[in-house]
């Protein structure tokens, strides 16, 4: 996929930025040669390749020193909720401010 000038224009268009001609060409550079990368990458057979849990994974043995997902702290939500202005069922209430 590559980019055009026209689509330049229009990306910096939409970002609101002015980019002088030289700034839009080499931005032109830049952005189809991140697209070149991707597509190298893509075009990569990771098919029965097991992804890894961390990078270091590749060239070490490494255990992930994962702890068990407990809750630490006690439950205080009736005591933080006291001095809300209005709570309901357990919920603070806010005044509505989209319409």
């Amino acid at each position: 996929m590559a980019l055009t000038s026209q689509d330049i224009g229009r990306i910096a268009h939409l970002a609101r930025l002015e980019l002088s001609p030289n700034e839009s060409e080499r931005m032109l550079t830049q952005l189809n040669g991140f697209f070149d990368i991707v597509e190298k990458m893509r075009a990569v057979d990771t098919s029965g390749i097991e992804p890894l849990a961390h990078p270091v994974a590749a060239i070490q043995d490494i255990a992930l020193r994962l702890r068990d997902d407990v809750a630490s702290e006690p439950d205080q939500r009736e005591a933080n909720q006291k001095s809300a202005p209005a709570v309901e069922r357990g919920l603070f209430l806010v005044p509505k401010v989209i319409e």
